[in-house]
This record gives C-alpha cells, structure tokens and sequence, in this order.
C-alpha cells in the first residue's frame, strides 16, 4: 500500500493504471473509518484491479458553526484499516492541495441539492459535488462507492456523474448497522452512552414505517413517524421526509418506490438515517 499526499502524483499514477487496462475503484472518506467503510472497501476489491481510498476531511463541505474543525482524524487508525483490506493506494491530500486560494469552481446539482439535508446546511451539496469531481478527475475510477445511508449524496452525486459525462459508474452499497440497529457514521463517536441508547428509537421507528407503508396512506406513515420521533428525549428534528427513490421529489400515494429519509439532533450530534420502501403491487 502506498501513500499519495500529492494531487497531482495522484493523478499520474492512476492515468498509467489507466492505460495499463486496470480497473480502478476510489472510495472516497473523510477518514474515521468504521465497519461501514470497510464495506466499500471490500466491494472494491472484489470488482476492481486497483482501489484507491481518499481520506480528506472537505472544508468546502462544512458551513458556519459546524464541525470541521472537531472532526475526527484518526489517520493511522485509517491507514492500518486500508492496510489490513488490501488498499492498493491511500490518497492523503492536504487542504492548500485541493482548493488553493485561487479556487474559483464549484460544481451544483440545482434543486436536489437545496431540499431535505441541504434547507439545513446550505452549500454543503455543492461542496461535495465540488471534491468528488476533482477526486474523479484526479484518480480516474471506473467505479466509486458510496453508502446508501447517506441517500441525497448518493442520488446527487449519480445525477452530477451523469451530466458531466464521467466515466465513473457510481455504486450503492447497503447502509451497515450496530447490532442495535444504529447506523454506523463517523458522528457516532460524539454521542455519550446514554444518547447512543436514545438514538437507536430512530432506526426502530424507520423500520415500523415499512411495514405501515404496505397498506397506509402516505400522510399516515409519515405523521406517525413524526410523532414518535417527537418523543425521543434530548432530540430535534430537522426533516422527516417521504422522497422518491429515483430522484428525490415528494412522494404520492401512486409512488411505487420511496425513500424515507430523517434528519434528528440527539443532544449537539446531527444523524441522518433512512429506509427504502416498496409498494407490493396488488393482485
């Protein structure tokens, strides 16, 4: 395994990779790396020749008051993980490397980057497009992994590698959970034991709504939720929102395949959860 600090070194490796035939797969992380990582990590090395992870903790990505600065670093708790599940190469950039202070370009994807997570963290979206595609351009991957839990990333960043004309085929992989059900994030690591406990009420009432969903109306599903969420104590909701799956506008009741996505501050920690659902057709 190597480590790449150098965009543009970077780039000259994976361009003669390129040309060699290798197939490249680049997760890409802000570090911390947990079980849901390793998960992409695995699906890289499974489909791909070479795999590149990048660990770089986006400034642009992060608004006002927010935790770029407390984030978690553990760097060489994420290079012995890489190590372990046979990365080929670790991209480590630093922030003056990515953006300089001539950085003038940004990337957005209109409209589905202002709803659900985006009202609450304005620019955020843009800030992601924005690194992704300089990680594209920089690694040339024919696939990149992204994890379902993080769903209005995902969805946006399918649409961007489709109207730029990427190369890279964007693969979703499955949201990975605690035994409790808590979905795994690198935030978690903020939350006390007690708020661990509490947190678990959002996956449990996500999990009840598919089995409403079968046979509810959508209000209904949606409302009920949103009525026990409200009960979960030390908690604020951003969103509670039913979307559809293919690209992120409200649902209806005639929406075969939804998502519902929710947004809940447990104590100063902000998680983000969701879960697919699917009408059974009648007959």
């Amino acid at each position: 395994m190597k480590v790449i600090k150098n965009a543009l070194q970077m780039q000259k490796i994976a361009l003669k990779h390129l040309r060699d035939g290798d197939e490249i797969g680049l997760v890409p992380t802000m570090g911390a790396l947990h079980e849901g990582h390793i998960s992409l990590l695995s699906k890289s090395e499974k489909n791909d020749d070479i795999t590149i992870v990048s660990i770089f903790v986006n400034p642009i990505q992060f608004g006002a008051n927010e935790d770029y600065l407390k984030y978690p670093r553990p760097i060489k708790k994420d290079l012995d993980i890489c190590r372990k599940n046979h990365v080929d190469y670790v991209f480590v950039p630093s922030v003056d490397d990515m953006f300089s202070q001539e950085h003038r370009t940004f990337v957005e994807v209109q409209k589905m980057q202002d709803i659900l997570c985006g009202l609450f963290r304005p620019a955020h979206f843009e800030g992601v497009a924005t690194v992704v595609s300089k990680l594209f351009n920089i690694s040339y991957p024919d696939r990149a992994y992204f994890g379902i839990k993080d769903f209005q990333q995902l969805k946006i960043l399918e649409k961007m590698a489709r109207d730029l004309n990427f190369r890279t085929k964007i693969i979703p992989c499955p949201t990975v959970r605690e035994r409790s059900g808590l979905a795994l994030s690198s935030r978690n690591s903020y939350l006390s034991e007690e708020e661990k406990n509490i947190s678990l009420k959002i996956s449990k009432t996500l999990k009840e709504a598919v089995h409403e969903f079968r046979n509810k109306d959508l209000n209904f599903v949606k409302k009920n939720v949103l009525n026990k969420l409200r009960k979960i104590p030390n908690s604020r909701i951003d969103y509670a929102e039913i979307v559809n799956f293919s690209n992120l506008s409200i649902a209806d009741n005639n929406t075969k395949r939804v998502v519902f996505a929710v947004a809940v501050w447990i104590g100063k920690t902000r998680l983000i959860d969701n879960v697919i659902m699917t009408k059974r057709s009648k007959g």
